[in-house]
């Protein structure tokens, strides 16, 4: 039998893939349950978890119920969780002073998840005043009805000192406020917190995506929130708002969202060393739940393959709704 030799390409990359022993062996990325950060609501003034409808899955929490989830998280091997306060809707003014009361819901509940879990899982919290503003905005507004950006700056170092003195661990400035990270920075370092950090939204986008997160927070919002949060068309702005977190004092950044910028996410990893965060948010939640409901997609691949790909792109920490569920899966 005759061969005829060079006909047949010499370099085969499918032998690296022969098998599912041969791809985890040679496997480029690795996810792992510490990678992941679960997001939580804990609303006030309820006595059973409230299903987020458009987040199949995702509840409001209750305070008993928070502290279950944050177990349930510790346990799974999630490394932390972000917590977002929902208070009663009669406790929301223009101020959102629910925000800054140390009873409010989320102080409260920063204390609950504290008492639970102490040190051992790392506890974030969520620092803008969206969730507790009549008009849903992330800050104060101006006698013309626009986020005041300086005013606005005074009511988060007051919700920094409020957290901090709660436990947090970390607070995670979301409003997109100029100055905000040395701001937080300066409240807590002034009232003897020096210990928490900051987790800066470096780069957080004004995003058709957070649709369902309106639902989850009982948001008030009127409008949008294009005056403050990133274009969606912008790169350079992205890392410019990265050079002034970094400068500010940051111990972590975040591009929020995750899938629609990969690119940016990309960019910030490659250019800083500190840690670099990712949120996968409701509305990216939302479409592989209702797609796979659907049967149109493997929910549980195309969960992995999402939490794969922010973490390919440079993520050191991903928030997603999916954390304990992946986390279990993972170990």
């Amino acid at each position: 039998m005759s061969t005829t030799y060079g006909t047949f390409p010499g370099s085969r990359p499918r032998r690296l893939r022969t098998s599912p022993a041969m791809r985890r062996m040679v496997a480029e990325t690795r996810l792992h349950p510490a990678d992941l950060i679960l997001p939580a609501f804990v609303r006030e003034g309820i006595g059973a978890p409230v299903p987020i409808t458009s987040m199949p899955g995702v509840v409001q929490h209750t305070r008993d119920t928070l502290r279950k989830a944050a177990v349930e998280a510790l346990e799974a091997g999630v490394s932390g969780i972000m917590l977002f306060g929902v208070p009663e809707e009669s406790k929301k003014d223009a101020a959102g002073t629910a925000g800054t009361d140390p009873d409010g819901i989320l102080q409260v509940a920063i204390r609950d998840v504290k008492a639970e879990v102490g040190d051992d899982l790392v506890i974030m919290s969520d620092l803008c005043l969206d969730e507790f503003t009549d008009h849903g905005h992330c800050g104060v507004l101006d006698a013309s009805g626009r986020v005041d950006n300086d005013a606005t700056l005074e009511r988060y170092a007051e919700m920094a000192q409020v957290q901090a003195d709660a436990g947090v661990h970390a607070v995670g400035p979301s409003g997109m406020m100029d100055g905000q990270v040395g701001v937080i920075r300066d409240a807590l370092d002034q009232t003897g917190h020096e210990d928490v950090s900051v987790l800066a939204y470096t780069a957080k986008y004004a995003s058709a995506f957070y649709g369902p997160f309106r639902e989850a927070v009982g948001s008030s919002l009127q409008g949008d929130r294009k005056t403050y949060q990133q274009d969606p068309a912008n790169t350079r702005e992205s890392m410019r708002e990265l050079a002034l977190d970094l400068a500010e004092g940051a111990d972590m950044v975040m591009v929020k969202p995750a899938l629609p910028y990969l690119d940016i996410l990309a960019k910030v990893a490659e250019a800083v060393d500190v840690p670099v965060a990712a949120y996968q948010i409701s509305g990216e939640y939302a479409m592989v739940e209702a797609a796979a409901a659907n049967g149109w997609i493997d929910r549980d691949r195309a969960i992995m393959e999402t939490l794969t790909s922010i973490k390919r792109a440079g993520a050191n920490m991903i928030l997603t709704y999916w954390a304990t569920e992946a986390a279990r899966r993972l170990r």
